[in-house]
């Protein structure tokens, strides 16, 4: 087994034993927000940001009237706002409505390898990895698509990954009105990879176990579904 996959594996066991660990979750599972954060319009936050970037990049000694860099200020903070922390914004929020189980389908629903690009909020450096999430209905399910959404939308903000786990775990508790909700995020810290330790192998797995997912056997059923590789 390569070292890489041995270390993940070894994560996923720690999250099997230790699920009642939580020295190292974040101590707020809200973001946190000013009460004034939604006061400016995002053309208003564009403007300022891009005074902000320009003088960044100015006191590194960029020459910002050279042609390459001209643009640059008004790129970030269009980045900024519109994507990469776009998750900051209520009204980006997505809709999730949830349909009558007419199935009666009873076991764990898998949505796995959710690809999730964020941004540690300690280095404003990004987090890339993949989410796998899972539910067991309690007579409703939701559009498969919309559990990617929630992942997105809650990564899309500057971010902890442990309150990360939490945020998607709460969110789809409340859309499918259940406790039997869990997420396992295993995702590169570019502030661990390109910086620092500059530990380029190294990922961090965290997880968030509702309900069901407490018990130790349907866990390891979880875990079991995301270690299985899929091929097409």
């Amino acid at each position: 087994m390569a070292p890489f996959r041995a270390n993940v594996h070894m994560k996923i066991e720690d999250l099997i034993n230790n699920v009642d660990d939580h020295d190292h979750l974040s101590s707020n599972e809200q973001t946190p927000l000013r009460p004034d954060a939604f006061e400016k319009s995002d053309a208003e936050k564009i403007e300022l940001i891009k005074k902000d970037v320009h003088n960044i990049l100015e006191t590194l000694g960029m020459d910002m009237t050279d042609d390459s860099l001209k643009g640059t200020p008004n790129r970030v903070a269009k980045m900024f706002v519109k994507e990469i922390f776009g998750g900051l914004r209520p009204d980006a929020k997505p809709s999730a409505s949830t349909f009558d189980n007419k199935y009666k389908y009873g076991e764990m629903l898998v949505e796995k390898n959710i690809v999730l690009y964020s941004t540690c909020e300690h280095h404003l450096l990004p987090i890339v990895g993949r989410a796998h999430v899972a539910y067991i209905s309690n007579g409703s399910v939701v559009g498969l698509s919309k559990m990617n959404r929630i992942v997105d939308y809650y990564a899309k903000r500057p971010q902890v990954q442990e309150r990360l786990n939490i945020q998607i775990v709460r969110e789809l508790q409340q859309v499918m009105n259940t406790e039997d909700v869990a997420c396992v995020i295993d995702a590169k810290h570019l502030c661990v990879n390109s910086r620092g330790i500059r530990d380029i192998e190294s990922s961090t797995v965290t997880g968030e176990f509702g309900g069901a997912f407490k018990d130790p056997i349907v866990r390891r059923e979880f875990l079991d579904y995301i270690k299985m590789e899929t091929k097409f």
